[in-house]
């Protein structure tokens, strides 16, 4: 119960996309939006995953939950993503990250009685949900952190 392995989740293309085939790698989950002041993180996600893609795995979720940016359907996003950042990560079907529909795998993120490490929101996109090798939540970091921040790296590199 305490690990996102535990989890299975549609992708954007209709794929599953199975948290249990990551044992082994960290594993960073990111809500993405394609109008957002911070898309161009896509790009930094991008670098990030080209260099460390041995020892990790990262998840995007479009959500339209913060400012309607991400108001496209799930080919739009993919065709967006791919023609501008080059992105080859996968990313979930488009989810709810707030609300009475948050999707289960962002209430698991979000809350201590299911992922026995902390209690967070999700304040806007782009916020950054790192996890180990056994699926257990580390720390997270909100939008203005970069995915090429020091910390991170550092993370990566232990």
């Amino acid at each position: 119960m305490h690990s996102i392995h535990q989890f299975k989740v549609k992708g954007i293309e209709g794929e599953e996309i199975d948290f249990a085939q990551f044992k082994g790698k960290k594993i960073m989950v990111v809500n993405v939006a394609s109008e957002c002041g911070f898309t161009p993180q896509y790009q930094q996600l991008q670098e990030l995953y080209e260099e460390f893609q041995d020892k990790l795995m990262i998840v995007g979720f479009p959500s339209d939950d913060f400012g309607g940016q991400e108001p496209g359907t799930n080919e739009e996003i993919r065709a967006f993503c791919t023609r501008r950042y080059g992105v080859d990560f996968p990313l979930a079907a488009k989810i709810a990250i707030k609300g009475s529909n948050t999707h289960p795998v962002y209430q698991w993120l979000t809350q201590k009685t299911q992922n026995a490490v902390a209690d967070s929101k999700v304040h806007w996109n782009f916020h950054k949900y790192l996890l180990d090798e056994s699926g257990h939540l580390v720390k997270n970091f909100p939008s203005l952190v970069s995915p090429l921040d020091d910390e991170i790296l550092s993370w990566l590199q232990s």
